[in-house]
């Protein structure tokens, strides 16, 4: 019964976990287990907080098991694993239901089909994924004839390659790559923000900068502050710097912009957080940033680096799946650019390119030209579309500020901002 403490355990400490977890008390073994997740449920729709002092006041202790089995829960509690914790406890429930099907069939004298019939029926409890073509060919018929609303995805804020993307999608994995000091994080703080202020929830997780750095980029692009000054803003900010500070500021709040800045996050720990800001932030749809790629940790033993990364970019594509939302997620390109005389970044210069390129639903390189010529006139970012499963392919241009961090769909920066 270890996987039903640990469930149990889990759902203490994080109570969201009680209704998203989709469980029923049925499907728990140990009687007193059944009865702690019962009144778990109750004191939920009650709004209330559940935890063992709650329990213990409004149940029978002894129905329980006593406050030690209660706080001897939380010891089993281990939240990045929880999903498998749960997918143990249903494994048990399916064998011992399965037995008893057929137990009640053989007395009961069923027929085969009543007997597959239930059967099957034991494999749906979590997720259904069948689809009738009629009905969902009858949701389409009239979309030649009446005009519709485009679902638009994450906007970027670039208007071509909101084009050829129609904006990240749902349930889609984007690859955004580049060579160091290409843009990359500043670029994917810039999609956070331009999705924030469309109502989209970003959660950013930076595995390589901390919080209170990503934090201070976010204000320097948005007020248009050299990020050097963000050192000191009291002693190096000018005094019209300083006015629109608190503008600057404001603006960034309505982004709700959620980071997690713990280095060695693994793939069932960021579905755990995000699952827990979807809980707090209802209806909101999750836009999820992660930088970068090869810096996730992996609870796997694979010795091979290509496996490592190939078993994570699964992954991250079953969370866009799972949660219907968009994943972008940054990636580094190996040195055999710099090998070539034209540097922009071809599919081959992904590192570990095999699994990434079959994984990611669109590829996005950037590429400024100015990072080799050193021409501080130039401002220009190429954005390649490398891969787009879904649209076509080609090159967006953007103005980036180096010395800012914005980003920019219109006239060149240097005529705008203040650096």
């Amino acid at each position: 019964m270890i996987a039903e403490k640990a469930v149990l355990g889990a759902m203490l400490k994080e109570n969201y976990l009680i209704t998203e977890s989709n469980l029923n008390v049925m499907q728990f073994t140990d009687p007193v287990n059944k009865m702690i997740f019962q009144s778990m449920i109750e004191l939920r729709k009650a709004g209330k907080t559940v935890d063992m002092i709650t329990l213990l006041t409004s149940y029978s202790p002894q129905d329980l098991g006593g406050a030690n089995y209660l706080n001897d829960l939380t010891n089993y509690a281990h939240l990045e694993r929880f999903d498998n914790h749960v997918g143990e406890l249903l494994d048990v429930w399916r064998e011992r239901e399965k037995k008893n099907v057929l137990h009640v069939s053989a007395h009961e004298d069923w027929s085969i089909d009543k007997i597959t019939a239930e059967l099957t029926a034991l494999t749906d409890n979590r997720v259904n994924d069948h689809s009738d073509i009629l009905s969902m060919l009858v949701d389409v018929y009239e979309d030649a004839f009446i005009e519709k609303d485009i679902k638009e995805g994450a906007p970027s804020g670039i208007d071509k390659l909101d084009d050829m993307t129609n904006g990240f999608q749902d349930g889609e994995l984007t690859i955004l790559a580049a060579r160091p000091s290409m843009g990359k994080s500043d670029v994917m703080l810039h999609i956070a923000k331009q999705s924030g202020w469309k109502g989209y929830l970003p959660i950013i997780f930076s595995l390589e900068m901390s919080d209170s750095s990503l934090r201070d980029r976010l204000i320097a692009s948005t007020g248009r502050y050299s990020r050097s000054r963000m050192r000191n803003p009291y002693s190096m900010l000018t005094d019209r710097q300083k006015e629109i500070w608190p503008q600057a500021i404001g603006l960034l709040s309505e982004t709700k912009i959620q980071i997690f800045d713990r280095s060695r996050q693994t793939v069932p720990e960021m579905r755990m957080k995000i699952r827990k800001m979807m809980s707090e932030h209802q209806g909101m749809k999750p836009l999820i940033l992660i930088d970068y790629l090869t810096l996730i940790h992996s609870d796997e033993n694979k010795q091979n680096m290509h496996l490592q990364v190939s078993s994570i970019t699964k992954e991250l594509k079953a969370v866009a799946r799972e949660f219907d939302c968009p994943v972008i997620t940054l990636a580094q390109l190996s040195r055999a650019v710099e090998q070539r005389q034209d540097k922009r970044p071809i599919m081959a210069d992904l590192r570990e390119s095999g699994s990434i390129e079959e994984d990611a639903d669109v590829i996005v390189f950037l590429y400024r030209d100015a990072y080799y010529t050193k021409d501080e006139d130039d401002n220009l970012m190429e954005m390649i579309v490398a891969k787009n499963r879904n649209g076509p392919v080609g090159t967006a241009v953007a103005q980036y500020n180096k010395y800012t961090g914005e980003v920019l769909n219109g006239e060149p920066i240097s005529e705008r901002v203040v650096v």
